[in-house]
């Protein structure tokens, strides 16, 4: 037997409220709003990308108080007083973040489509200091896909601050 249709109004919008690239937001939004629909949608944050929406592809990796997470599968409200750092945020000013000048040097985009996610990836691995290698560099950002193949140079610009690190140099890892 059919049920009858549910008559019941949607749920009313949740209140969130998290730091994002340095800044207080407070939004609200349907309890169901991923992370990322949050940024794109509801903050014009569109450097984050929406790829494969099933957190296969990494388009969408944003840092969550310095971690780096899949915003596609994460709720917003999940993120309640958290610091969120999108593509947009690591930069200060107009100097970039050592890893964004370092993709620009090593031409590691090609389309150009996953570079923030796969930026904001290496940003929270150089944090993380596990790598120390090529090989466990490629093996820690094998989350973050690029369909134009420009791996060689990704992983070069992301040893080439790892070098610049070892030597002093600031290596990110967020806000600085």
């Amino acid at each position: 037997m059919p049920q009858p249709p549910d008559h019941r109004p949607p749920p009313a919008p949740v209140a969130v409220a998290f730091t994002v690239n340095g800044a207080e937001r407070t939004l609200h939004l349907a309890p169901w709003t991923s992370l990322l629909d949050a940024l794109r949608l509801h903050l014009g944050l569109t450097g984050t990308k929406k790829g494969c929406d099933h957190g296969q592809c990494g388009a969408c990796t944003v840092l969550v108080d310095g971690r780096r997470i899949n915003a596609c599968l994460t709720l917003a409200a999940m993120q309640e007083g958290r610091a969120i750092t999108t593509v947009e945020g690591l930069a200060r000013g107009d100097a970039l973040h050592p890893l964004q000048e370092a993709f620009i040097e090593r031409d590691a985009f090609q389309c150009g489509y996953c570079t923030p996610g796969q930026i904001c990836s290496a940003v929270g691995l150089l944090a993380e200091g596990e790598a120390r290698t090529a090989d466990e560099i490629r093996e820690l950002m094998s989350g973050n896909i690029c369909r134009c193949g420009a791996y060689p140079n990704i992983v070069a610009a992301i040893e080439d601050v790892m070098t610049r690190a070892a030597d002093g140099a600031p290596a990110g890892g967020g806000r600085r």
